[in-house]
This record gives C-alpha cells, sequence and structure tokens, in this order.
C-alpha cells in the first residue's frame, strides 16, 4: 500500500525545488491525512518540523537540502516510496525544559537536541548543578552548560568536547562550557531520567540565558531539565544509514 506523504520544505532555493519536485511526482496530502512527513532542508529544518508535528503519530523523514543533514536522509526524487518502505525508524524523546526568570515569569519549551545555559554578560557564570534533587556541584564557573540528548549529543555537544552517545543508551550528556573553576571538569553522564536543576548563582552580577532547541528565554535563575516520556519522535532512516550507525560512525571519522 502506498503511504500518503505531506512534503514540507524551508524556505531556501534548493530546498522550495526539491519541494516542486516531490509534489509533482507524488502529489501531496494535509499532515493530519499523512502516513509519513517528508521534510526538506537541513537539520535545523528538521528540528522545527519535528517540533511541529510531535502531537501527530506519523513519523518524519528528512532528505537534505542544507547545509547540515545529520538527521537527514540523501536527496534523490526517483523511489521516494519504495525508500519509506524500507527505513528504519529510530524514537526519542526531547527534554521539558521549565525556565523561571527573574520578573517571576516562567516558560516551558522541549528540546531535541539539547537545553543550554548560556552566559548573558561580560563575566563568567556561576552555577549551582543538582541532580534528582541532591546538589552534585555547589558552583561551576563557565561559560555556561548544556544537557544534550543522543540524538543532539553530535551536535552543539560535541563542538564543546562532550561524548557522543548511541541513541539507546538510555543516558544524557551533561557538558561544560569553557570551565573555569572546576577547570578540568568537562561534565558528566546521567540517567535519561534524571531530574537536572541548574540554580544561577549571583544572577544580577552574572546574568544568564537558557535556551532549548533555539528558543531561548533571558535573565533566567533558575531552570529545570526532565525527559518528556510522554511526547516521542519518529524519525525514519535509510537502512544501514540510520541514527544508531551514524552515531557510531561519526567517532571513527
Amino acid at each position: 500500500m502506498t503511504k500518503k506523504i505531506a512534503f514540507v520544505a524551508s524556505d531556501t532555493p534548493s530546498a522550495q525545488a526539491a519541494l516542486a519536485e516531490l509534489v509533482k511526482a507524488y502529489g501531496s496530502v494535509d499532515h493530519d491525512q499523512a502516513d509519513v512527513i517528508v521534510a526538506l532542508g537541513g537539520d535545523g529544518f528538521m528540528l522545527q518540523t519535528l517540533h511541529a508535528t510531535e502531537a501527530l503519530a506519523c513519523p518524519v523523514y528528512g532528505m537534505n537540502r542544507g547545509t547540515v543533514g545529520f538527521l537527514m536522509n540523501g536527496f534523490s526524487v526517483e523511489d521516494l516510496p519504495q525508500r519509506l518502505d524500507l527505513a528504519e525508524e529510530a524514537s526519542i524523546h526531547p527534554l521539558r525544559m521549565v525556565a523561571k526568570c527573574r520578573d517571576g515569569s516562567v516558560h516551558e519549551a522541549l528540546a531535541i537536541n539539547e537545553v543550554s545555559m548560556l552566559r548573558a554578560g561580560p563575566q563568567a557564570a556561576k552555577l549551582q548543578i543538582s541532580v534528582d534533587g541532591k546538589v552534585r556541584m555547589p558552583e561551576l564557573v563557565s561559560d555556561g552548560i548544556l544537557l544534550a540528548t543522543p540524538a543532539g549529543s553530535t551536535a552543539y555537544n560535541y563542538s564543546a568536547h562532550g561524548p557522543i552517545l548511541p541513541i539507546g543508551s538510555g543516558v544524557l550528556a551533561l557538558t561544560a562550557l569553557n570551565a573555569f573553576r572546576p577547570r578540568r571538569w568537562r561534565g558528566a553522564l546521567l540517567p535519561r531520567k534524571a531530574r537536572v536543576r541548574f540554580t544561577v548563582l549571583e544572577p544580577e552580577k552574572r546574568p544568564m540565558m537558557a535556551d532549548a532547541d533555539s528558543t531561548s528565554f533571558e535573565d533566567v535563575i533558575e531552570v529545570d531539565v526532565s525527559s518528556c516520556e510522554d511526547v516521542t519522535h519518529r524519525i525514519l532512516f535509510d537502512p544501514e544509514h540510520g541514527l544508531e550507525e551514524r552515531l557510531i560512525r561519526e567517532q571513527f571519522e
């Protein structure tokens, strides 16, 4: 049975041209009628698509028409139905960030890749880190910190010298950004279901912002992060090019 496909594309000329070709070849249905959503763009657009369709049960298959494509498959107009039939599925849970700001406001956002805390002033930030209600680091002086999922471990986390995590590892990467004190501390591996709290020390003097997949909030004083078990993102990959294989291959390149 041929799958009903909903095509979406980023605004770049190459993605829009690919969209026109694919719609002409296979047609397109609305999201709520689709068996699968095909996203055309780069990793950034893939994240946008996953967030936008998180309430839908259908999986997302990405084809690379951007500059970065770790979450994407190669682009081809030919044989798309066959590729979708053979595709391997990876299921991931995002992180839920709850950020409290100095003005008393509280904000929530989901992150498929990572939640990051970044300094927002000229001085290094000071943070306290608690895991499951226990203070694990009374004071971290750094440019910030991030908590990455396995799916996001090759993104900002990897650039900050954090570990690459196999998709089925059941752990999160807690990675410091330019730690000054403790100087040699790079981070930790935490269970996926750990509840992490970042408390900003001296927020007036050392302001910080919090970010969840590019959804940002300024002047945060406390940020809670936990795995969002009630949301599951389903991503499709071509055989032998799945997310597990890519995460392993990345470590040998």
